[in-house]
């Protein structure tokens, strides 16, 4: 959202001209203070720039505080379909794992089968880890997939064992390959327009880094 502007005020030390207008800003503030701190964003592809910055899985992740989750929902049942967009958050309220049971996913249909893969910038904090596994434990007819490319926290203990209980309740998670990047990059993240699409460029350390998280992944599991 875009800053407001600050109307020029003759008061002075901070103070309002008036009462009346005192009292008016008073439940302006209040009622931006009410507001969530941010909107989850869907969408259907995410701008290279915050692809490039995001996904990229680096060891040290300092300034990701987002999670981006790029997803492919397969619908089995009366009227198959399938669906694929992404989401984004801020690590400060939902995040875009819940977002997705809540907004994408809200029912489960009895009826249906559904096969969902996630290919998402790190791996789920505790309290997400703890929703997906209650969903899938609740819901049998619902299959997930999630491909990450970082580890989020994974040296806590507690973090370990909400993994654990993921892969119990038939979550199954990987680490992305080099491929999984391109194909995410293929099929996520925009092209502009008018021009032919760039091919994905992995970076210096993409290999080494993949490899680093699946062995500790494997360690976990």
């Amino acid at each position: 959202k875009m800053a407001e502007k600050q109307e020029p005020s003759n008061a002075q030390n901070g103070e309002p001209d008036n009462a009346e207008e005192g009292e008016d800003k008073k439940k302006k503030k209040v009622k931006r203070e009410d507001l969530p701190p941010f909107e989850i964003v869907t969408g259907e592809r995410l701008p290279a720039i915050f692809f490039k910055f995001q996904f990229r899985n680096v060891e040290y992740s300092s300034g990701r505080n987002k999670t981006f989750l790029c997803y492919v929902l397969e619908t089995q049942g009366k009227e198959s379909a399938t669906s694929r967009g992404y989401l984004e958050d801020e690590h400060a309220a939902a995040h875009a794992e819940i977002a997705f049971f809540n907004t994408i996913l809200p029912k489960c249909d009895s009826s249906s089968r559904y096969n969902i893969t996630w290919y998402v910038s790190s791996s789920p904090c505790v309290a997400c880890a703890d929703r997906i596994t209650e969903t899938l434990r609740k819901n049998k007819n619902l299959r997930l997939t999630i491909m990450v490319g970082r580890l989020f926290m994974w040296e806590e203990p507690e973090m370990q064992a909400a993994l654990k209980k993921m892969k119990a309740a038939g979550c199954k998670l990987r680490i992305m390959k080099p491929q999984d990047f391109e194909y995410v990059w293929q099929n996520f993240v925009e092209q502009e327009e008018g021009q032919e699409a760039k091919a994905f460029v992995p970076w210096e350390d993409i290999q080494e880094n993949f490899q680093y998280y699946e062995e500790k992944l494997a360690e976990i599991l």
